[in-house]
């Protein structure tokens, strides 16, 4: 009968190559809590969107602050005011206009009237019904959908009570490179002549 030898490793060697092999382990886990991967910077959505966020922002988010220059406004019925702080061309093709809308009146408003005709459209509350006009090039741009018909823009707009203020956005394609002014159309509003940025 043949017996088999084994070689043993002497305790503390092999708990020194167990305590090694265990801390390889854990500092290949670990980070410094920002996500570091390069999976996070591409998680931001053109302009998309809707941030719209923009198209990186969805129906019915609401924007991330921005700088609050006015770069144009109009009042409409019911003391209903609109202020326009940007409009941004991008890279991807985008124009992305961002805003506020304050009710200066009475009583709650609703922005029923300011959504598009389409009978396709969920949001029986949003800015869908927006346009940029070049009256240069005579054309009119329309607010983007995504896949499901939805537009890229802010939604919800319901409730707004007296004194109230609710920020928008709403995306449109762009313009060729060398139109900079348009007019923002919103229906029952007077048009806002603005520059795009970008």
């Amino acid at each position: 009968m043949r017996m088999r030898r084994t070689t043993r490793c002497p305790r503390p060697l092999a708990a020194a190559l167990l305590a090694a092999v265990f801390s390889l382990a854990v500092s290949g886990c670990g980070g410094d809590g920002g996500g570091g991967g390069q999976d996070d910077k591409g998680a931001t959505a053109a302009p998309g969107a809707r941030d719209a966020t923009a198209p990186g922002e969805r129906a019915g988010t609401t924007p991330a602050p921005r700088p609050t220059e006015v770069i144009g406004e109009a009042k409409g019925p019911q003391d209903i005011a609109v202020a326009l702080t940007s409009a941004v061309r991008d890279s991807g093709g985008f124009v992305t206009v961002r805003g506020t809308v304050t009710n200066h009146g009475d009583t709650s408003y609703n922005a029923f009237t300011w959504r598009s005709k389409e009978t396709e459209l969920h949001s029986q509350s949003s800015v869908s019904g927006a346009s940029l006009v070049d009256h240069a090039g005579r054309k009119r741009y329309l607010i983007l959908r995504d896949t499901d018909g939805e537009c890229l823009c802010t939604t919800g707009l319901v409730g707004i009570k007296p004194g109230e203020s609710r920020p928008f956005f709403a995306q449109f394609p762009a313009p060729p490179d060398g139109v900079a002014k348009v007019d923002f159309q919103l229906p029952t509003m007077p048009s806002i002549s603005i520059e795009i940025t970008g």
